[in-house]
């Protein structure tokens, strides 16, 4: 791997300036605009609140929260699944200039000790479900003195009977002690490298980064959709999912399970959509399921179609001319069936579609482009407000991250670290002023990626730079480059991992897609196993085996995988292996299977 950009320094042009003080007075906004308009459709039983529902809604809870003695700069830790409650209650402690952050669901007592000690919230939500941790951290949270919770017996308080302490409270009054340089919220990092720390971001970061993403995302006056379906935790769930649409007025919808995800997009038909990588993946590997299971004429003519439509999307993305008898091919295929599997999706109604949090294999992003659904990669961290390039929905290029957005700036720096300023950079790290001065640089956040950017100044992530494979002869390499291939090459690859710091060759951990093994072993004859017997089957990983190949064919010989082992087990999200966002825990992960890499690399054979 060698960074070959030339170009060192892009930028966005100048930010739109916010035109609230705060996030609250622009919620206010848009209430006075949509009023008895939708504002949330709760997934769970599809009940609706309307945007004056949810201010009255906001009102009560900053009544009872101003009780609690919650004021202008106060902490409160929230703990709750994707449902109405969240809103109201987010949007009740910025109302009294209080600063909510969010828990992620899967953390242990430990975890939630450490972030609300860190935050000093004396006052915490949490749903019934996630109370038995609460309590078990609040052993070690002296300062922690009411627990409202949701939906059931137990803390200090419920909801409901907080409500009703002062249902007429003047949040305007409140929120106009509020500006743009106050704390929003701190969204605590995933820690995949250390303990987590906690990112400060301002009303102002906020504003500004949703004014200038609908420069370039043009959202209908009326009728605009989004599913609040990732972690409130995550940055991306609540710059996309909360403050987009509370600030300009669009329909939100709670997916409360996000494994369930895909059954909701037909339902809700979205219009800006945001997801994890993964999600894709497993789309693609669905889609190409059911066009495998199509009688045989049909299958002939529908992958006919598809690889027409790859063709032409590829000629694009190079600049080149579309030959008209391809072009024909792929706009019959369009209209006889890519129309309907985009109908079918949920996909129809889009304006923006996007991908963040890992690297998405370029097969996958030219799959769904070649079906009419324009993926665009975006790039950003927890520091950034989730974002800082973006592919432009008219102007995207594959493989890339997009321009920097208005308001933005990136730098490429002698050794390749991205660095980057502007109006979504973070002022610094909660109670870590050490932190904060190591990662800016002359003023630029240093990010800790490595990139390109090329001669239009759209950014090409390459790895993380602590993250790079250097082998026994000193090759620099990206591991999530090759593992890209590898998912991309065979859809019964869940998770891979890529070994070989400081060895002579690479090797690989393998884990099972839980979604589609099932499927493969069905039509394999292996139907009914798990997946840990599936994962000592010889047919499956001789299939396996064919798809490393396969991706072996696409990188440099170096990069190659020479050995692998599948586990007989599936890693969940907020496990040991798997931050709540499903990024890899590399450190972990390699101790974990410390015994596992050792005896890949003890072994004679040298293709696994």
């Amino acid at each position: 791997m060698e960074v070959t950009s030339t170009l060192r320094h892009a930028s966005g042009g100048p930010g739109p300036e916010p035109e609230h003080a705060n996030v609250y007075e622009a919620f206010l906004a848009t209430v006075s605009s949509r009023g008895a308009v939708v504002a949330i459709r709760n997934g769970a039983n599809d009940e609706t609140t309307t945007w004056d529902e949810l201010e009255a809604w906001s009102r009560r809870v900053a009544g009872g929260l101003n009780s609690l003695g919650v004021n202008h700069g106060d902490t409160v830790a929230m703990m709750l699944t994707n449902r109405p409650e969240f809103f109201a209650c987010d949007l009740a402690v910025i109302s009294l200039g209080g600063v909510p952050f969010s828990i992620y669901q899967t953390s242990s007592p430990g975890q939630i000790a450490y972030m609300v000690g860190d935050a000093g919230a004396k006052v915490a939500i949490v749903e019934t479900k996630f109370l038995e941790a609460f309590e078990k951290a609040r052993e070690d949270l002296p300062l922690v003195e009411n627990v409202i919770v949701l939906d059931g017996p137990g803390g200090t308080i419920s909801l409901e009977d907080l409500e009703k302490v002062d249902p007429d409270f003047d949040t305007a009054t409140s929120a106009g002690n509020v500006g743009l340089d106050d704390l929003l919220t701190l969204i605590y990092t995933s820690g995949t490298t250390g303990p987590p720390k906690g990112v400060e971001l301002t009303h102002g970061n906020l504003l500004s980064v949703t004014a200038s993403v609908e420069d370039f995302i043009e959202f209908p006056e009326v009728g605009g959709k989004v599913i609040s379906w990732l972690p409130s935790a995550h940055i991306a769930e609540r710059s996309a999912h909360y403050y987009l649409p509370v600030t300009r007025g669009l329909e939100i919808t709670t997916c409360p399970d996000a494994r369930k995800i895909i059954e909701f997009l037909p339902k809700v038909k979205p219009t800006w959509f945001f997801a994890v990588p993964r999600i894709y993946e497993k789309l693609k590997a669905g889609l190409e399921a059911q066009l495998a299971s199509l009688p045989e004429e049909q299958r002939v003519q529908a992958m006919a179609g598809l690889e027409a439509s790859l063709q032409k999307v590829r000629l694009e993305q190079a600049g080149k001319e579309v030959p008209a008898d391809i072009a024909a091919i792929a706009a019959a295929a369009d209209e006889q069936l890519f129309s309907s599997i985009r109908t079918h999706l949920g996909f129809d109604e889009l304006v923006a579609l996007n991908v963040a949090a890992a690297p998405t294999p370029i097969e996958v992003l030219e799959f769904f482009h070649a079906l009419g659904i324009e993926v665009g990669e975006l790039w950003g961290l927890s520091e950034t407000c989730g974002i800082i390039t973006c592919n432009p929905p008219d102007r995207i290029k594959l493989g890339t991250v997009g321009p920097p957005i208005a308001g933005c700036e990136v730098k490429i720096a002698d050794d390749g670290e991205i660095l980057c300023r502007g109006i979504s950079i973070m002022p610094g790290y909660h109670n870590q002023p050490e932190k904060t001065a190591e990662t800016f640089v002359d003023g630029w956040l240093a990010t800790g990626d490595i990139g390109e950017l090329d001669e239009d100044g759209y950014l090409t992530i390459v790895d993380r730079k602590k993250e790079l494979i250097i082998n026994a002869a000193g090759k620099n390499m990206s591991p999530a480059n090759i593992e890209s291939h590898m998912k991309a090459a065979s859809p019964l690859i869940g998770q891979v991992v890529a070994i070989g710091d400081r060895r002579p060759y690479n090797v690989a951990i393998v884990v099972l897609d839980p979604d589609y093994a099932p499927v493969w072993a069905a039509q394999n004859g292996l139907e009914g196993l798990s997946l840990a017997e599936l994962a000592g089957e010889a047919k499956l990983r001789s299939a396996i085996q064919s798809g490393i190949e396969e991706a072996n064919g696409k990188m440099a010989r170096v990069e190659q995988i020479k050995k692998f082992e599948i586990l007989p087990t599936e890693w969940l999200p907020g496990g040991d292996e798997l931050t709540p966002t499903m990024k890899l825990k590399r450190k972990p992960i390699t101790e974990k299977y410390e015994s596992v890499i050792d005896d890949l690399y003890a072994r004679d054979d040298r293709k696994g």
